[in-house]
């Protein structure tokens, strides 16, 4: 099945419950931001339908909350670097240490050496989310292979399912991109464009285990989630007529939005502590494979963006920004 170790995978979170209980405070802040802003939206709505019929109250109600909605979710976007940061790679950090069996503080100790070990490796927040970016696109390349390879085998249907299969491993690579990044503070590297390449190449030639178990973990992650989505219906219903106008699709939405909250910031560190531990045993004691290296330039210009910064790299950050393009 799979090679990493649920009860292991548990306790290092339970060791680095500083950064749980971050995650735990921003994402339900999300959450709260989130439920907030669509029932203020709704109500605005609500109070606009008023000079219309019944139909244009319950419109004006769904665009309401739709744009408070949509607010949320915009700023949220200008916020995702620093929340890749200071909350993600912190917590990284800090689970490579663990994971080479080396002592860190706890308490708030702990979250102010995080992020002095992301500091040193990344510098500013830009340039991490930059390689992450990149970083995501080449993982997107590798999972390719499998398409490319079944468009050329006579098997009828064999490309819809690898089209679907392919799809599937696109939301794995969501686990396997940090796991990159954590392969930059575990190596002490000062260039993270060209410890990023070198990742990249390690997880190119491991690919079939990699992507096995990020497909285990995706089955999890996707099942845990649809079990709190479940059991947050019925208070996200309840929730929902506290709105005005009773905003019939929101008990769904609201139902979802703590359902991310909770994947974001209990299921999600779990998986990447899964991904680690996987990927720090299986390249342990190899070289980077010229080949793989070759493979991915023609198969990723990502990849090949990542080589030029990596040659380019000078201390102090001069590539801090990049073209991240898909």
């Amino acid at each position: 099945m799979w090679d990493f170790s649920i009860s292991r995978s548990l306790g290092l979170m339970g060791r680095t419950m500083p950064f749980i209980l971050l995650r735990v405070a921003i994402y339900a802040g999300i959450a709260v931001a989130y439920v907030l802003v669509t029932g203020a939206g709704a109500g605005i709505g609500w109070g606009v339908g008023a000079f219309g019929d019944e139909d244009f109250r319950a419109g004006s109600v769904f665009w309401g909350g739709a744009i408070g909605f949509g607010l949320t979710a915009g700023i949220l976007y200008f916020l995702r670097e620093y929340i890749l940061y200071i909350v993600k790679a912190g917590h990284i950090a800090v689970l490579v240490e663990l994971l080479d069996g080396r002592q860190i503080p706890g308490g708030k100790p702990q979250l102010a050496y995080a992020t002095a070990v992301v500091k040193q490796r990344f510098g500013e927040a830009s340039l991490l989310f930059a390689v992450d970016q990149l970083v995501k696109g080449v993982l997107r390349a590798v999972t390719g292979l499998m398409q490319g390879i079944a468009s050329i085998l006579p098997i009828p249907g064999l490309q819809q399912v690898t089209g679907l299969l392919r799809a599937f491993l696109n939301i794995a690579v969501g686990f396997v991109d940090e796991v990159i990044l954590a392969h930059a503070i575990r190596t002490g590297s000062t260039n993270p464009w060209a410890s990023a390449r070198t990742a990249l190449v390690l997880y190119g030639q491991n690919y079939k285990p990699m992507l096995k178990n990020a497909a285990w973990l995706t089955l999890i992650v996707c099942g845990l989630s649809f079990l709190v989505f479940l059991l947050m219906l019925a208070p996200a219903t309840a929730l929902v007529w506290l709105v005005p106008g009773a905003w019939s699709a929101g008990g769904f939405v609201f139902a979802l939005i703590f359902a991310w909250a909770v994947k974001a910031a209990l299921i999600e560190p779990f998986a990447i502590a899964c991904m680690m531990d996987v990927y720090f045993r299986t390249v342990e004691g190899q070289t980077p494979n010229p080949e793989w290296d070759a493979k991915l330039s023609s198969l990723s210009k990502q990849f090949n963006t990542i080589k030029d910064k990596a040659a380019g790299w000078r201390p102090g950050g001069s590539t801090a920004r990049a073209d991240v393009s898909p």
